[in-house]
């Protein structure tokens, strides 16, 4: 495949049958032989995207002392500010040339999941900045959802089969900024080569050249969509739970031209996370003769821990 496939949720969300099959077949098929596909018809609508990128460019325009504040130790990143080159690909010694914010679930205060995440970290100097990131990650939560029904109906599961394991799941929604470069990356990307760790990613912001996906052939192919897409693709964790049907995609963003280093980019992942008592266990149906188990059992939690280690984000 050397074309990233397009599909549109509405398709899904219908009152007809034949269409959602169509949803169905299309994206299974796509997660089956390039782990990516962009979708149209999800639920955030133009005046959200616009002022999010707003409030976003306002933060990482800050200076770095004021950033440096929300930078919060001893939580491996996973919520405030993490700053240029922190986080590194699996096996990578240089870091990423990127800074980004993590916002992340927002819990029933009587879950019991209350305690296990961090807090969201307040922006002071941007009173718009965290309410509009909260209203993009129930949006993006809400869109994957309905991704995650319309696969649970392709592996043979019940359609809510993940539900339950993503409603106050650990997810994470990630804006990230990659500054102009200034000297020549010695090795360096802004985001080298890797795959993600969770169920599936949902990204705004892949309308420029930079993303490239790794087809079976190991060819780089651009992934690009259009302006109402979101480019979501399968995770680590959906991968493994899947015994590799439904396939986790190696992915990278390149440096720009020369010509463009003076450029900022700017994309914004959403990671979705189960909770993380969720057993990743290699689901029957995706075993048979042709296709032994082929990853030992695990939790999320466990899985997720072991990979916040490697990319240098957790000691």
């Amino acid at each position: 495949m050397n074309k990233i496939p397009s599909v549109d949720l509405s398709d899904f969300l219908s009152n007809d049958e034949s269409r959602k099959q169509k949803f169905i077949a299309e994206i299974g098929h796509a997660y089956e032989n390039i782990g990516f596909v962009a979708l149209k018809g999800h639920f955030l609508d133009d005046k959200l995207v616009d002022d999010l990128y707003s409030e976003i460019k306002n933060f990482f325009d800050l200076p770095i002392d004021v950033k440096e504040k929300y930078e919060i130790p001893g939580i491996g990143g996973q919520r405030g500010y993490v700053s240029f080159g922190k986080e590194s690909a699996k096996g990578k010694k240089e870091g990423d040339l990127k800074e980004f914010w993590h916002f992340g679930q927002y819990v029933d205060k009587d879950s019991k999941y209350a305690q296990e995440y961090p807090e969201n970290v307040e922006v002071e100097e941007l009173p718009k900045f965290n309410e509009v990131g909260k209203q993009t990650y129930k949006m993006l939560e809400k869109t994957a959802k309905y991704v995650l029904r319309s696969l649970a109906l392709h592996l043979g599961l019940e359609e809510t089969y993940f539900d339950n394991y993503i409603k106050n799941g650990n997810s994470i929604l990630r804006p990230i900024h990659y500054p102009p470069i200034k000297t020549e990356p010695k090795g360096a990307e802004r985001a080298a080569a890797h795959g993600d760790i969770n169920l599936i990613t949902l990204l705004m912001g892949a309308q420029g050249k930079g993303l490239q996906v790794q087809n079976h052939k190991g060819d780089w192919i651009d992934a690009m969509a259009a302006p109402d897409e979101l480019m979501i693709n399968v995770g680590d964790m959906l991968s493994r739970h899947s015994n590799n049907k439904l396939k986790s995609t190696i992915h990278r963003v390149t440096n720009p031209p020369k010509e463009m280093w003076g450029t900022s980019r700017y994309s914004i992942p959403f990671f979705m996370h189960p909770v993380s008592d969720m057993k990743l266990n290699v689901l029957e149906k995706c075993i048979d003769e042709n296709n032994p188990k082929k990853f030992e059992d695990i939790t999320a939690g466990e899985f997720l821990d072991q990979r916040l280690k490697e990319l240098g984000l957790k000691k």
